[in-house]
C-alpha cells in the first residue's frame, strides 16, 4: 500500500518580543502568508492528509491554521523541538494513508533528510528553510514498517515565488 508523508517546517516566526518563550513565539505576516501560499500548492497538487500531526507550538498552529489543509488536526506536544526519532516514532503509531506532520528543525529536516531515498537537488534542502515542505511516498504495509522513500516534491516559499 502508498503512504504518502508530508513535512512541513513551520512559518517564519517572529523574536521581537523578548517576554515570549520560544514556545509562545507567533508567525511573522511573512510566515502566514508563506504557509497559506505552501497550503495552495499542497491543495492544488493534491495532496490533502487525512491527518496532521502538530507541535503544541504557537508558531505551529498558526502554521497549521495558515495552510488550511483538510484533515484532522492532532496537536502532540511531544512534536516540540522533537528529533527526528522522536518524530519517527509519533509516525508509526499512524494508521491513516497520508499524513502531514507540521514541527520544528533540526528535527524535521533531519527527518527528511533521513527518509529521502534520494535527496532534492535544491541545496535548500539542507537548511530545510521555514514553511519548507516535503512529500515523500512509501510502498509499505504500514508506517512502522518505513525506512527510505520517493521524495516526490521538496518546495519552498521562494520556489513557489520564482
Amino acid at each position: 500500500m502508498t503512504h504518502k508523508l508530508i513535512l512541513i517546517r513551520h512559518g517564519k516566526s517572529g523574536w521581537d518580543d523578548d517576554a515570549l518563550d520560544d514556545y509562545d513565539r507567533t508567525l511573522t505576516d511573512r510566515g502566514r502568508t508563506d504557509a497559506a501560499a505552501m497550503g495552495a500548492w499542497l491543495r492544488a497538487q493534491g495532496h490533502a492528509p487525512d491527518v496532521i500531526l502538530c507541535s503544541s507550538a504557537q508558531r505551529t498552529r498558526e502554521t497549521a491554521a495558515a495552510l488550511d489543509l483538510p484533515g484532522t488536526l492532532t496537536l502532540v506536544d511531544a512534536l516540540y523541538l522533537a528529533s527526528s526519532d522522536q518524530l519517527l516514532r509519533h509516525i508509526a503509531k499512524q494508521t491513516d494513508a497520508t499524513i502531514a506532520v507540521i514541527a520544528h528543525n533540526p528535527g524535521i529536516g533531519d527527518l527528511a533528510t533521513r527518509l529521502a531515498r534520494q535527496p532534492p537537488t535544491d541545496p535548500r534542502f539542507g537548511s530545510y528553510p521555514t514553511s519548507a515542505t516535503t512529500v515523500l511516498t512509501f510502498d509499505v504495509p504500514d508506517w512502522s514498517s518505513i525506512t527510505t522513500g520517493i521524495c516526490t516534491a521538496f518546495v519552498t516559499p521562494r520556489s513557489l515565488n520564482a
